[in-house]
């Protein structure tokens, strides 16, 4: 299984890529596409969708799976994470791939075994648990975390739609 991880923002948004199939996870693909907090947030959502759904159709994952928005001190923040969670599922959408959410506390519960641990801990992890002897970028670091919470928890996610293709008609989502 090929699992694609997002870890959403407006400035850096993370995505790794990782194939579960054999004994252990192999890293496929990490990286952060980084936008400039100056431009408009339409422009913004516009980078990461297409920057996205090129990853997706290159890597071609099964699922894509994404963190829940944390809610925090700062509402903004908030919402424009939503933002982007929300342009990963359009390019998620837009390849025909399901998508599903996992909270934060869960994600780092799969990778380091506790669901209070340090943004440090999960990057540590996610190198060791990939075999990774470079440094790892924490947002494309997070993104694979998720990645990782997939596969380890047999996805046992919250399934956001599931794609369904009818010949003639397009691709369709069914909403779960």
């Amino acid at each position: 299984m090929r699992i694609a991880g997002v870890d959403p923002g407006t400035i850096h948004a993370g995505v790794g890529i990782i194939d579960g199939s054999g004994r252990e996870p192999k890293l496929i693909f990490s990286g952060t596409i980084h936008t400039t907090g100056n431009k408009l947030i339409s422009v913004r959502l516009e980078l990461i969708y297409t920057e996205l759904k090129t990853v997706f159709e290159r890597w071609k994952p099964d699922v894509v799976a994404l963190e829940n928005v944390f809610y925090n001190k700062n509402f903004q923040s908030a919402v424009r994470v939503g933002e982007a969670r929300a342009a990963a599922m359009i390019a998620a959408r837009a390849c025909a791939i399901s998508v599903v959410e996992y909270a934060p506390a869960r994600v780092k519960q799969a990778v380091c075994g506790n669901g209070r641990a340090s943004k440090e801990q999960v990057q540590y992890m996610v190198r060791h648990i990939l075999n990774v002897r470079r440094p790892l970028d924490p947002d494309s670091a997070d993104a694979l975390a998720v990645a990782l919470c997939h596969l380890n928890t047999r996805g046992r996610g919250v399934l956001q739609y599931a794609p369904t293709i009818s010949a003639g008609r397009g691709i369709r989502s069914r909403v779960l």
